[in-house]
């Protein structure tokens, strides 16, 4: 997750980029919610698809979310577990982009506890104060078991979903705060979860009692792990504790950290986002979705 050392380092990196005024129009449209769609690269024979949000009933309340698929036919389905700014115009980008490459996307508001999305308006960055205060409580109430039921919820509701194919195996994904997610809906429902990819995830691999790392043995899914370069340089050995305790389960997993990016270099509304690396990363998603959902 955001913490105060990868906050640091962004906040130096947008010092610097600013002295030179690079980038700014394109993060001044971005602030601005302006073309979110037009910035991510286009999709090669992208498939025509069906937007619609959606309320899905779990044990704690009502989650809106955002579901997106194929206008026709069934495909496996995908579940996006947001950073901590949560679902916005950014993410449905992204989801939708998934869509258009073939799978049935659900979007989730990890929030819905404490507020409908978005619960940041467009531009919010977690450089802010402002911001950091009022996100950061709403992560902190969630934990371990929340993330256990919200994803045992999401799936079920996906399978009964016509534009779903519970032939094949469901994939997640979760960038940020939403790594650890990812790793507990893998363990949630392994019968059903077939793939997962982490970016710049936090707390993966902890001393904690409940690191996600140690449920490892209960997951059947394949998974990408992409870790921020300044994530790395904080824990080193979360890497190595995770590419072991995945082989000592012989669980194939591509884990791999991202030479020069910072924490969050993957939504395209981030101000560390690094569209170079984001797309090499979102390259080996999709490789693994072809492969592990077939």
């Amino acid at each position: 997750m955001c913490d105060l050392d990868t906050l640091k380092d962004a906040t130096a990196y947008i010092s610097e980029r600013n002295k030179t005024a690079l980038s700014r129009r394109k993060f001044g449209a971005l602030s601005a919610g302006v073309g979110m769609a037009m910035l991510l690269p286009p999709v090669a024979n992208a498939q025509a698809v069906t937007e619609t949000d959606v309320e899905i009933t779990t044990p704690d309340g009502v989650a809106d979310c955002y579901f997106v698929h194929p206008a026709t036919g069934a495909t496996a389905a995908v579940i996006v577990w947001p950073d901590i700014l949560g679902l916005r115009t950014a993410f449905r980008a992204m989801g939708k982009r998934l869509a258009e490459s073939g799978y049935a996307v659900l979007v989730v508001n990890p929030f819905y506890r404490s507020a409908k999305s978005p619960v940041v308006g467009e531009g919010a960055s977690f450089q802010d104060e402002a911001t950091r205060s009022k996100v950061m409580p709403m992560a902190q109430a969630l934990n371990a078991d929340t993330h256990f039921t919200d994803a045992k919820a999401f799936v079920a509701w996906l399978d009964t979903q016509a534009a779903v194919d519970t032939s094949r195996k469901i994939g997640t994904t979760g960038y940020c705060m939403g790594g650890p997610m990812v790793m507990r809906t893998a363990a949630a429902v392994p019968e059903r979860i077939g793939a997962g990819g982490t970016f710049h995830g936090g707390g993966l691999a902890t001393d904690a009692e409940n690191s996600p790392h140690l449920l490892i043995p209960t997951m059947t899914a394949s998974f990408l792990i992409a870790i921020a370069a300044n994530d790395d340089e904080t824990d080193p050995k979360a890497k190595d504790t995770l590419r072991e305790t995945f082989a000592a389960n012989n669980r194939p997993a591509e884990i791999e950290v991202y030479e020069g990016t910072l924490h969050g270099w993957c939504p395209p509304d981030s101000q560390v986002y690094n569209e170079t690396q984001a797309e090499r990363a979102w390259s080996r998603l999709l490789a693994l979705f072809e492969t592990a959902l077939a």
